[in-house]
Protein backbone atom coordinates (compact mmCIF):
# COMPACT_ATOMS: atom_id res chain seq x y z
CA UNK A 1 0.00 0.00 0.00
CA UNK A 2 1.44 3.22 -0.40
CA UNK A 3 2.00 6.01 1.68
CA UNK A 4 -1.01 8.79 2.86
CA UNK A 5 -0.56 11.70 0.38
CA UNK A 6 -2.48 14.12 2.71
CA UNK A 7 0.18 13.22 5.30
CA UNK A 8 2.75 13.70 2.80
CA UNK A 9 1.68 16.98 1.94
CA UNK A 10 1.10 18.13 6.18
CA UNK A 11 4.38 16.94 7.16
CA UNK A 12 6.38 18.83 4.02
CA UNK A 13 4.23 22.15 5.60
CA UNK A 14 6.33 21.46 8.82
CA UNK A 15 9.18 21.00 7.31
CA UNK A 16 9.67 23.88 4.77
CA UNK A 17 12.09 25.73 6.35
CA UNK A 18 14.17 23.21 7.04
CA UNK A 19 17.85 23.18 5.47
CA UNK A 20 18.80 20.36 3.51
CA UNK A 21 15.47 18.60 3.24
CA UNK A 22 15.09 15.90 0.63
CA UNK A 23 12.32 12.97 -0.03
CA UNK A 24 12.85 9.07 -1.16
CA UNK A 25 10.47 7.17 -1.19
CA UNK A 26 11.17 3.57 0.33
CA UNK A 27 9.46 0.69 2.37
CA UNK A 28 6.56 2.03 0.13
CA UNK A 29 6.49 4.81 2.01
CA UNK A 30 7.86 8.57 1.62
CA UNK A 31 10.75 9.39 4.08
CA UNK A 32 12.25 12.83 4.67
CA UNK A 33 15.46 12.99 5.16
CA UNK A 34 17.41 16.25 6.54
CA UNK A 35 21.37 16.25 5.85
CA UNK A 36 20.65 12.95 4.76
CA UNK A 37 19.19 11.55 7.90
CA UNK A 38 15.71 10.33 7.94
CA UNK A 39 13.77 12.29 10.42
CA UNK A 40 10.15 10.99 10.07
CA UNK A 41 8.36 8.74 7.34
CA UNK A 42 4.82 9.06 5.62
CA UNK A 43 3.01 5.88 5.94
CA UNK A 44 0.33 4.37 4.61
CA UNK A 45 -3.31 4.99 6.36
CA UNK A 46 -2.19 8.22 8.09
CA UNK A 47 0.84 6.24 10.08
CA UNK A 48 3.73 7.99 10.52
CA UNK A 49 7.12 6.78 11.44
CA UNK A 50 9.29 8.88 13.58
CA UNK A 51 13.20 8.89 14.46
CA UNK A 52 13.58 9.43 18.46
CA UNK A 53 16.39 9.35 20.40
CA UNK A 54 16.50 5.56 21.20
CA UNK A 55 16.76 5.85 25.05
CA UNK A 56 14.11 7.99 25.58
CA UNK A 57 11.61 6.37 23.01
CA UNK A 58 10.19 4.46 25.66
CA UNK A 59 8.65 7.12 27.62
CA UNK A 60 6.80 8.07 24.35
CA UNK A 61 5.30 4.89 23.39
CA UNK A 62 1.49 4.69 24.85
CA UNK A 63 0.72 1.53 23.60
CA UNK A 64 -2.42 2.70 21.66
CA UNK A 65 -1.49 5.62 18.94
CA UNK A 66 2.38 5.17 19.63
CA UNK A 67 4.45 1.94 19.47
CA UNK A 68 7.81 0.96 18.57
CA UNK A 69 8.27 0.25 15.04
CA UNK A 70 8.82 -3.14 13.56
CA UNK A 71 9.59 -4.13 10.36
CA UNK A 72 10.28 -7.49 9.29
CA UNK A 73 9.43 -9.02 12.90
CA UNK A 74 11.73 -7.03 14.60
CA UNK A 75 12.05 -4.31 16.61
CA UNK A 76 13.03 -0.79 15.11
CA UNK A 77 15.31 1.11 17.84
CA UNK A 78 15.00 4.01 17.91
CA UNK A 79 11.98 3.97 15.62
CA UNK A 80 8.23 4.82 16.75
CA UNK A 81 5.20 4.19 14.75
CA UNK A 82 2.74 7.03 15.76
CA UNK A 83 -1.02 5.73 14.18
CA UNK A 84 -3.27 8.40 12.65
CA UNK A 85 -5.32 9.61 15.79
CA UNK A 86 -2.23 10.82 17.29
CA UNK A 87 -1.55 13.35 14.55
CA UNK A 88 -4.80 14.23 13.21
CA UNK A 89 -4.52 18.20 14.71
CA UNK A 90 -2.12 20.11 13.35
CA UNK A 91 0.37 21.20 16.64
CA UNK A 92 0.43 17.29 17.22
CA UNK A 93 1.89 16.63 13.98
CA UNK A 94 4.14 19.23 14.27
CA UNK A 95 5.01 17.97 17.94
CA UNK A 96 6.19 14.46 16.49
CA UNK A 97 7.74 15.59 13.04
CA UNK A 98 9.96 18.10 15.84
CA UNK A 99 11.04 15.22 17.89
CA UNK A 100 12.21 13.50 14.44
CA UNK A 101 14.19 16.60 13.95
CA UNK A 102 15.23 17.15 16.83
CA UNK A 103 16.86 14.02 16.95
CA UNK A 104 18.59 14.21 13.55
CA UNK A 105 20.17 17.79 13.81
CA UNK A 106 22.08 15.89 16.47
CA UNK A 107 23.69 13.56 14.41
CA UNK A 108 26.65 14.71 12.20
CA UNK A 109 25.46 14.95 8.32
CA UNK A 110 25.93 12.18 6.61
CA UNK A 111 28.75 13.24 3.38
Amino acid sequence: MAYDEELAHRIRGVLSDERGLTERVMFGGLGFMLDGHMAVAAGSRGSLMVRVDPDGAEALVDGESVDHMEMGGRSLRGWLLVESPATVDDDALAQWVGRGVAFVRALPPKE
